[in-house]
């Protein structure tokens, strides 16, 4: 324990100062004009590995963005970690609502402020830090490899090809992930499940030209009027969604479950203050807690059409577009869902316009073990380096590879992550604190001893 902090605060400095570098570069995988960025953002990935000790280190091409690849075996006899991580990052957008520049970091009140500092450059690069602490240090207890991928804000495209294709590379006990939240600095959580997502893009469209909305106002259908409809009612009063079909495969948490989530810490009145809202909202019959974990969800991401310049400009549009997410929970089917929502919209889509569905991507939810070997090792490191035991909790968000990474390589992952759900991770002004930066470093070097030792 204090040769972990030691060799921290000597070089804690150094920590940030290289993740800063990384921080810089604006890798942001949705958007083409930034595929110089991705990619020299790989090959820096490749090199600080290589720096930390890895060997056998390589870009890894695939038929979109590549994947960092690096090891250390020191016994084939001992268990092996995978850790898992992504160097790409949301689009800054809108860039008018950040107080800094996203692409320069900077440090305010505790908190490294750029985009990707909490997802995921931040929480990756602890696993590097502290790969580089335990070679240094001689206290490597167990093999590592490292998968750094540049795709999962855009699905995780071309993962899965490269997983299949390097099943012999990737042999190992358990994948190692940090991409996640604990409850506060104060309340160590780990995750145990994570929802599935499927998200689509719609596509509204009246007449075959944008028109006077004088001239033909009252007579054509507006697509963004319509859309807007659409949208609505596929939602009920009860918060419920009204897609035929779509609760059918959903697995209700059991009633002692629910007692045991609701011990979790939560503060509703600090929650709406920090959101700067009223009230809250959601499925009726629900906690606030449960409504963002356990229970499925339809939201718009984002809806366009008309004119949206300056001044005015009276016009009835030809077309309007939304992008829909839909959170999943355990036994939904990302392409069952998929498919259940394009059918649902072009039915109950007036003869005035015609509908087109594009499915983006999606993966599926999972559940994993807090009883084995793995997540005692984390629940140990977390203990011993917070000083408190963590909370099992389940998460809102989704991390479609961790269902892949079962079905292809036959491994558990544990999703031990270090943000906290205020980092504000695909908003303006992304935060990571320097304090859970650096504790994620010392915490991982105890979760490799413990789970060398059987996770005892």
């Amino acid at each position: 324990m204090e040769q972990i902090n030691s060799y921290i605060e000597k070089n804690k400095q150094r920590f940030l100062d290289e993740l800063f570098e990384l921080l810089r570069i604006p890798s942001v995988s949705a958007d083409p004009k930034h595929k110089t960025d991705v990619l020299q953002c790989a090959e820096i990935t490749r090199k600080k590995l290589a720096e930390a000790g890895a060997v056998n280190t390589e870009v890894c091409p695939t038929a979109g963005y590549p994947i960092v690849y690096g090891e250390k075996i020191i016994d084939p006899k001992l268990p092996t970690v995978i850790v898992y991580g992504h160097y790409d990052v949301q689009p800054a957008d809108p860039l008018n609502l950040w107080h800094t520049k996203p692409f320069e970091p900077e440090i305010r009140e505790g908190n490294i402020y750029a985009r990707g500092s909490a997802d995921d450059k931040g929480q990756f690069y602890m696993h590097v830090k502290a790969f580089e602490l335990m070679m240094k240090t001689n206290t490597l207890p167990c093999n590592i490899k490292f998968m750094i991928e540049g795709e999962e804000e855009v699905g995780s495209v071309n993962l899965g090809e490269f997983v299949k294709q390097n099943k012999t590379r990737l042999k190992g006990d358990v994948i190692l992930i940090s991409d996640t939240s604990i409850i506060a600095n104060d309340t160590p959580s780990i995750s145990v499940g994570l929802r599935g997502l499927s998200y689509m893009e719609v596509e509204v469209t009246g007449p075959n030209k944008d028109l006077h909305s004088g001239v033909y106002g009252g007579a054509v259908g507006n697509p963004i009027n319509i859309l807007c409809e659409l949208i609505t009612s596929i939602k009920d009063t009860n918060g419920k969604i009204t897609i035929p079909g779509f609760y059918d495969d959903v697995i209700e948490v059991s009633k002692e479950d629910r007692i045991e989530m609701a011990k979790a810490p939560f503060d509703l009145s600090e929650y709406k203050n920090e959101l700067g809202v009223e009230d809250v909202t959601g499925e009726n019959g629900f906690s606030t807690l449960e409504r963002t974990s356990i229970r499925p969800t339809l939201d718009v991401n984002g809806m366009w059409g008309g004119y949206t310049g300056e001044g005015a400009k009276t016009v009835l549009p030809s077309k309007a577009f939304a992008k829909i997410s839909m959170r999943l929970v355990p036994n939904q089917n990302s392409q069952k869902i998929s498919d259940l929502f394009a059918s649902h919209f072009k039915k109950i889509a007036p003869k005035t316009v015609k509908v087109k569905v594009t499915y983006h991507h999606g993966g599926e939810p999972i559940v994993t073990s807090s009883s084995s070997p793995a997540y005692k090792a984390a629940s140990r490191a977390m203990e011993t380096s917070f000083g408190k035991k963590p909370i099992p909790v389940r998460g809102g968000g989704s991390i479609p590879i961790v269902a892949l990474f079962k079905k292809e390589l036959g491994l558990d992952s544990i999703l031990m992550g270090f943000g906290l759900d205020s980092d504000d991770i695909h908003s303006p002004n992304e935060k990571y604190g320097v304090f859970n930066y650096l504790k994620g470093i010392e915490t991982i070097p105890h979760f490799f001893r413990f789970f060398a030792e059987g996770g005892k």
